[in-house]
């Protein structure tokens, strides 16, 4: 018996999830030890968090583009999969109308 291949989808969310929390991690670890401006008052959790976030977009779009193309394969195959059976219960329902 072999196990189910995850979603493309829920791989590559996962993924960029881990992504995410890495440079979370890192850059709040530079902002402790002072390598990085700890922002304006009260402002350090959201500072953190932006930077994270820049920081994260550019690499999940490199590291991620062969799972990024095989999330969009799967969808297209589900898409044409599915126009293929409403094309078939259309004619479906045109033949037995005449």
């Amino acid at each position: 018996m072999t196990a189910a291949k995850p979603s493309a989808t829920i791989r590559y969310t996962a993924m960029r999830i881990g992504i995410f929390i890495g440079c979370l991690v890192f850059v709040a670890l530079l902002v402790h030890f002072g390598v990085l401006p700890k922002g304006l008052g009260d402002s350090n959790f959201v500072w953190v968090l932006l930077l994270a976030i820049v920081i994260s977009a550019p690499l999940s779009y490199v590291l991620l583009r062969r799972q990024r193309d095989e999330m969009s394969e799967q969808i297209v195959t589900k898409v044409d999969e599915a126009k293929a059976k409403l094309e078939a219960s259309r004619s479906r329902e045109d033949r037995a109308a005449q």
